[in-house]
């Protein structure tokens, strides 16, 4: 059986963004709770709804990475106090606006430079 041909299908259920932010002060970085509730504020701000809190794991020098579940997807961070930088990924129905995630973030981060991308998936 051949492989199903999916080059014809425009729409997407869901989005995949991607952001990176450079930067951000390494004191930024290294707060745990500070980034936990980012995400908590970036998911609240898109409209998704989370069912729990986030699952935070504090790596001392070496930053902190995050997940949040949310609405059949997940919001994750990870940040690299060495370089300055935040990672930021979201996955969630197309439905929800993306970019006011990134703008919570970005309004409570004092990063120089934003770079980001969402892409359709499903």
């Amino acid at each position: 059986m051949a492989p199903e041909d999916r080059t014809h299908r425009v729409e997407k259920s869901h989005a995949h963004l991607t952001a990176e932010f450079f930067g951000v002060p390494a004191e930024q970085l290294r707060d745990a709770t500070l980034l936990g509730g980012l995400l908590i504020a970036a998911a609240s701000s898109a409209g998704l709804i989370a069912p729990g809190f986030p699952n935070v794991r504090d790596r001392g020098d070496e930053g902190v990475s995050a997940i949040l579940l949310v609405d059949v997807g997940h919001m994750a961070l990870h940040s690299i106090p060495a370089q300055q930088t935040l990672l930021f990924d979201l996955v969630a129905p197309a439905s929800h606006d993306f970019r006011k995630a990134v703008d919570v973030i970005a309004r409570r981060l004092a990063s120089r430079d934003i770079k980001s991308e969402t892409r359709g998936r499903g």
